[in-house]
């Protein structure tokens, strides 16, 4: 199962929820799809399935109600949590576009064939994505998803293909 957003509180008196979201796909929020809640990311417990209800977006928050969730006290135990979809839900990407998924875990190395590390997270500040690199006895690298910067992406064999920019690698 796949992480698309976390519960991180409710919101007014009516079963909405506020999300941080996980995703780039809006689909993923839209009234009628099936969200599976676990009390944490490791999924630990029994999955909960729960349908959209309605669908909003408040500062930077995604407000849900749910299917059956019609008050703030039916809401509440799902605080802390985590939605996931379904492998299955996942949608088919163009070509050069990838999940998340795919690129987390992936051994990233220079155009010269300098290993740097793993790809431990991605981050979503603005305009690009930031791969974080996970380098041993070193301080995690941040690699911009530009293309000056990735060379290569093979996701079949888990690996990155990186030249970095000047600077990029300076402790």
């Amino acid at each position: 199962m796949y992480n698309v957003g976390k519960v991180v509180n409710t919101h007014g008196v009516v079963g909405e929820v506020r999300v941080v979201r996980i995703t780039d796909f809006d689909e993923r929020f839209e009234p009628g799809e099936e969200l599976y809640w676990f009390q944490d990311e490791n999924e630990s417990g029994k999955p909960q399935k729960l349908i959209i209800n309605t669908h909003r977006k408040h500062k930077t928050f995604d407000l849900l109600t749910f299917q059956g969730y019609t008050s703030i006290n039916q809401v509440e135990q799902l605080k802390g949590g985590v939605l996931k979809v379904r492998e299955d839900q996942l949608g088919d990407l163009e070509e050069d576009e990838f999940y998340y998924h795919e690129i987390i875990g992936c051994a990233v190395e220079t155009v010269d064939g300098e290993v740097l590390g793993k790809v431990k997270e991605i981050l979503s500040p603005g305009a690009n994505d930031v791969w974080v690199v996970q380098r041993a006895k070193q301080k995690d690298l941040l690699v911009p998803y530009i293309e000056p910067v990735v060379k290569q992406i093979d996701v079949e064999n888990k690996r990155v293909v990186i030249e970095p920019m000047e600077g990029l690698l300076d402790l």
